[in-house]
């Protein structure tokens, strides 16, 4: 019998809509999970039973009256602690920031919620999200639930490994250099990192006002087992929200009834090594898409492994400066981080910052003309298989060349990325990033599900132990 932790959002949705289940019986089956494997994996790290109930009691109580109902009425969601929920601190996982409780929700939160979703925890994160194992002074370690010794990525790692062991059935992250990506590739979970601007971002904790890197690379995103509920997710957070003045009123491209596309497919990105397991989960991404009649060709962007550098360059300059107020609050290996990030980063001068604005619209530019020939880039999320828990603090230079570089593209340049799972290496999973140009989130995802389509369904799991 499948229990209800196990079914997708938009399946325990249209169960509360029909009354085969109650949302409290959802809610509860969800807590029921967390106190079940919680205790291995450490991702949810706070819980919100009391409200989560209430909310659930309240949302039960609108289906017996016959309301109108929002896309996820009743059904539990999560929510990284970075992100803005009221009643909750956003504590960027540093004890700094333990108590820094929200006046508002964030625009993200908030829409969730006016869907009719519940919070019923929030998910562990590392120091300000400033790194992609999730290792945190305030929390500690998040695990793997696909391996107890491998990270389950970051900055949303948390999520990733609530979501992908049946704890939360969608969650909320956010994105810089691949954060929610990252955790979807290792722990075999879907995942939206959408054009800039087309989901809000807004915090009342200070600083409320973006650097110029998280302005321009930064992205609010959802999480969840199948791509479905990932899209119909994205479609409730995305759209202007008056707190975001860089946050668009736009048109978003799907893929057409019966369209066939030309796909771009990159097994092994330029400027490092990738694993060979890898490469080939890719290329069997391909077949798949040219077995649906698509046009599939290996081909690579221009001014790929230039990207990579520039996407390094932006967000160095500004830790740079934000360095010595982070190196107040962070933890020891967040610091050894954030040392390791800046000193393999070239001088940061005016000149250099200067000079790096219309070299990046000169990359946007090239990728679009790409884009206009490939519609679509199937590349690894990342080029190796999820590391052991610390590998990061050998090196930044090492781990962006050999295992995180192609998410930097991707930040850089502003574009909407789909991740889902295809084909495991080392015995882990491996996410398939199906990229397109600006504007085109509803096509990559709609590419992404057909890939779903073929894939084994390993989730959600019990949690792999020692």
């Amino acid at each position: 019998m499948t229990e209800l932790w196990e079914l997708s959002a938009l399946e325990l949705a249209d169960q509360v809509r029909r009354g085969t289940t109650s949302s409290r019986a959802v809610v509860e089956a969800h807590l029921a999970r967390i106190d079940q494997v919680n205790g291995d994996l450490n991702a949810v790290v706070r819980r919100l039973d009391e409200s989560a109930l209430e909310a659930a009691d309240a949302a039960d109580a609108a289906v017996a009256r016959g309301d109108e109902l929002g896309r996820f009425h009743g059904v539990p969601f999560t929510v990284k602690e970075n992100i803005d929920l009221l009643g909750s601190p956003t504590t960027e996982a540093v004890a700094a920031f333990a108590d820094a409780l929200p006046t508002q929700d964030a625009p993200v939160t908030e829409r969730m919620k006016a869907a009719g979703a519940i919070p019923i925890g929030r998910t562990n994160l590392p120091d300000f999200g400033l790194r992609v194992h999730t290792d945190s002074q305030l929390h500690g370690l998040t695990r793997n639930p696909h391996h107890p010794g491998r990270t389950a990525g970051g900055s949303s790692g948390g999520e990733a490994s609530a979501i992908a062991s049946g704890m939360s059935p969608l969650g909320l992250g956010n994105d810089i250099g691949g954060s929610l990506r990252n955790p979807a590739h290792c722990c075999g979970i879907a995942s939206i990192k959408p054009t800039l601007g087309v989901v809000p971002s807004a915090s009342s904790i200070p600083p409320e006002d973006p650097m110029l890197s998280f302005q321009q690379m930064a992205v609010q995103g959802t999480m969840a087992r199948r791509v479905a509920d990932v899209r119909a997710s994205f479609d409730v957070v995305a759209g202007p929200h008056r707190r975001d003045p860089l946050s668009l009123p736009v048109q978003l491209t799907a893929l057409g009834d019966g369209e066939r596309l030309r796909v771009a497919v990159l097994p092994e990105p330029p400027g490092g090594a990738t694993h060979p397991e890898i490469a080939n989960a890719i290329r069997s991404a391909g077949e798949v898409l040219a077995a649906a009649g698509h046009d599939v060709v290996e081909a690579t962007p221009p001014l790929y492994a230039e990207t990579i550098d520039m996407w390094s360059a932006l967000l160095t300059q500004d830790i740079a400066v934000m360095r010595p107020i982070l190196d107040m609050v962070m933890g020891d290996d967040a610091k050894t981080i954030i040392a390791s990030l800046l000193d393999s980063s070239p001088a940061i001068t005016l000149e250099s910052t200067a000079a790096l604005q219309p070299l990046r619209v000169q990359a946007m530019r090239a990728w679009s003309e790409f884009f206009a020939d490939h519609p679509i880039l199937l590349s690894p999320t990342w080029a190796m298989p999820a590391f052991e828990h610390g590998a990061d603090l050998a090196g930044s230079d090492e781990l962006i060349r050999d295992t995180l570089r192609p998410v930097c593209p991707i930040n850089f340049l502003g574009l909407p990325a789909a991740v889902v799972p295809h084909g495991v290496a080392d015995g882990l999973p491996v996410g398939v990033q199906v990229i397109g140009d600006r504007f085109t989130d509803l096509r990559c995802l709609d590419v992404a599900a057909q890939i779903e389509a073929t894939s084994a369904d390993l989730l959600p799991i019990d949690p792999v132990l020692a």
